[in-house]
């Protein structure tokens, strides 16, 4: 029967087979005479900021000859991904951050999400929690980023009715894990869970906390004995459970390239293994403690790329410190790009984070989060945390992503793009490891740097409008109304939580050199110490290690704050700057330049007033007096320049010199000059930084200050 349908396919084929299949040579020729004498690469070959030439064809030779092309899934070095085979139960963990402040909520929200398709338990703790920190210090940090937990009690309120043994659990818990893991390990006690059926991660990543905050509470000598007692423990009392953390959302947030999030993740990552080893862990449990957590960005095929070249990479470095095959896999856990999202036109945020969740899975990840389309502007909803969640579930439910094992792997862009991201991030690696590794490159700057100038680029190209930013740089929503819904007010839940922890009784304890810190740790939280206790008995004073940190942010923020000024500024004096469209001859003449015009100013808040175009310069010089607008812009075609648009400026301006008289398009640089000569004041085209032009107005129109 199959063959039968072979050879009816090659028959339909028949007629075709007399047209001669073209060369990519020959595809060039004809590509290149239709760029009409432009740069064949400057038009189609794109590049990167990981520094990688983007080809506008990728062709079967490229990809041969790469290193692992052959491999299969489950074989070393995991390019395809740890398993032979796709899994049956689930392709990834639904693991949505939950981020509601007091352990009752806590206990409502877990409960509800988990019941509605979320897999894993992903506690976000708040500052207080993650820092170890007396409430009594920082009661206006308590519950303002997660859950603060202060005691046993408040973690087995957290977790309640769920059963620990069959959800695997994600906690960040900062710098120095033990307080808030002996929490969770008395909790589980108490609430009769055994302790070595529990599985997922309770990590500590003291340097992403490092480049995060630029300091910790701890030496990192510390924070390294801790970590290898809690691999030690881990090993012998919950196999199943990782203990460290290596974030690379730091990097990612502050806006680096995938290069430099993969780079400085695996420096750590190496840090992390010679601080194990040394102390007495085997190689292949210090490498099977370590999960992995990288941002996934807008540029799908170079985050697949990303996961696809991490677990090359790592399995190379696990080999290198003498580990078998498998000990070389690689945990990923992804969640959706903060850098990415916007307070503007929020919806839009759904969009992005399904393509970065749907990048993570088709790379392989072992856990999700997506982020709520909200997470800039408030605390998530309940909605928001719905359809967040239903993007992982529709993935592997509707979509089937999960039933194939590398769904990407094949494809000779992929495979040529992953190749080269593992190239360039292992170049970097090595310059940090030339330094004396990413403790020493952080002291020193060297990640920083590299990050701010991957940023300083980002952002000249979003204010340029070279990156668009949907509804941000690009296609504003000018009609937007603010979301209504909004988060839960935990204010009073956050204040009777204070009131019983600012009464608790204070306790002491110290810990013993001769014992595992964490049965330790888990016998005195037993006893009813707090985790500021815990942490404050764990810390030692001196070898604080401070160096620049690198802070998050969004590659929006610079046009939501022009946004937030022009509205500031309407609400204040009753109307917005009004923006004119001097618009000559019929709509075909002046429709290009005016709605590139009316997008170029209304991403700024602007009120732009249209028109259908005007005859002679003197209508549209009165049309635009009588706008009372303070800003004028003259569209059309060249040629009416010419014309008619010194008549204009020179009317206007000898009418109300205050108004800002703009020209949509470059001219040439005899017509610039005769232009300035009547007053014009600035010209506006697809070269002009959008930022700036927008910014400069807003301070000569009093909206912000110089």
């Amino acid at each position: 029967m199959l063959t039968a349908t072979i050879m009816e396919d090659k028959k339909a084929l028949e007629p075709f087979w007399e047209f001669p299949i073209p060369s990519y040579d020959e595809w060039r020729e004809v590509t290149e005479k239709s760029l009409k004498g432009a740069s064949f690469e400057k038009k189609l070959v794109t590049k990167t900021y990981e520094g990688i030439s983007l080809q506008p064809m990728y062709q079967r030779k490229d990809a041969q000859g790469l290193p692992f092309i052959d491999s299969l899934p489950g074989q070393s070095p995991f390019l395809r991904g740890a398993g032979a085979v796709p899994s049956k139960d689930k392709a990834w963990e639904i693991s949505q951050e939950l981020t509601t402040s007091t352990p009752k909520q806590f206990n409502l929200v877990a409960k509800h999400d988990l019941s509605r398709g979320q897999t894993a338990l992903n506690i976000v703790l708040d500052e207080v929690t993650k820092k170890g920190l007396r409430i009594e210090d920082a009661q206006q940090l308590v519950g303002q980023s997660g859950l603060n937990v202060t005691n046993v009690e408040d973690m087995q309120t957290a977790i309640e009715d769920i059963d620990l043994a069959k959800v695997p659990v994600h906690i960040h818990a900062g710098a120095n894990s033990v307080p808030v893991l002996a929490m969770l390990l008395g909790a589980a006690k108490k609430n009769n869970t055994d302790v070595s059926e529990l599985k997922g991660v309770i990590g500590m990543d003291p340097i992403g906390q490092l480049v995060e905050y630029g300091s910790i509470n701890y030496s990192l000598e510390d924070c390294y004995n801790v970590m290898a007692d809690t691999v030690k423990w881990s090993n012998e009392n919950a196999p199943s459970l990782q203990t460290v953390l290596v974030e690379g959302t730091p990097y990612h947030n502050g806006g680096s390239s995938a290069v430099e999030e993969l780079a400085f993740s695996l420096a750590t990552g190496v840090e992390y293994l010679q601080a194990l080893t040394s102390r007495g862990v085997s190689i292949q449990d210090a490498a099977k403690s370590i999960n992995f957590v990288f941002s996934i960005g807008a540029d799908y095929f170079m985050e697949i790329g990303k996961l696809r070249a991490a677990r090359i990479l790592w399995a190379k470095i696990v080999s290198a410190f003498g580990g078998e095959e498998n000990d070389g896999t690689l945990n990923i856990h992804a969640r959706t790009s903060s850098w990415t999202k916007t307070k503007y036109d929020p919806y839009v945020n759904m969009l992005r984070t399904t393509s970065e969740a749907f990048a993570a899975a088709v790379g392989g990840a072992n856990s999700i989060h997506v982020s709520p389309f909200d997470e800039p502007i408030q605390k998530s909803t309940a909605f928001s945390r719905r359809i967040a969640r239903n993007i992982s579930i529709i993935l592997q439910e509707e979509s089937h992503i999960g039933k194939t094992a590398d769904p990407a792997g094949g494809s000779w862009y992929i495979e040529v793009l992953t190749n080269e991201l593992a190239e360039k991030a292992w170049v970097l690696f090595q310059q940090v490891e030339e330094t004396g590794g990413i403790l020493e490159a952080l002291k020193a700057g060297m990640p920083q740097q590299k990050v701010a100038e991957t940023k300083t680029s980002r952002l000249n190209n979003i204010a340029q409008r070279k990156d668009i930013v949907v509804g941000t740089n690009m296609y504003a929503n000018t009609t937007e109304k603010a979301i209504e819904v909004i988060p839960e007010d935990d204010t009073t839940f956050i204040e009777q939580h204070l009131s019983e922890k600012l009464n608790a009784k204070a306790t002491t304890v110290q810990f013993s050199a001769e014992t595992n810190t964490v049965d330790q740790a888990l016998q005195f939280a037993m006893n009813g110490a707090s985790v500021a206790v815990l942490a404050s008995s764990l810390r030692n004073a001196d070898d604080i290690v401070t160096i620049e940190p690198i802070i998050a942010s969004r590659g929006a923020e610079k046009f939501e704050e022009l946004r937030q000024a022009n509205e500031a500024f309407t609400k204040e004096h009753g109307e917005p700057v009004k923006v004119f469209l001097a618009n000559l001859g019929p709509i075909p003449s002046h429709k290009a330049r005016a709605d590139f015009t009316a997008g170029f100013f209304e991403v700024g808040g602007f009120e732009i007033i249209r028109n259908n175009g005007f005859m002679t310069s003197a209508e549209a010089s009165q049309a635009a007096l009588d706008s009372k607008a303070s800003v004028v812009v003259i569209c059309g075609k060249d040629e009416s320049y010419q014309e008619q648009a010194t008549d204009i400026i020179k009317s206007i301006k000898q009418a109300n010199e205050d108004i800002t008289v703009m020209i949509a398009g470059k001219p040439t640089e005899e017509d610039e000059v005769n232009y300035r000569n009547a007053g014009v004041d600035e010209f506006v085209h697809l070269r002009s930084n959008c930022y700036e032009v927008l910014r400069k107005l807003q301070v000569e129109k009093g909206v912000v200050k110089g």
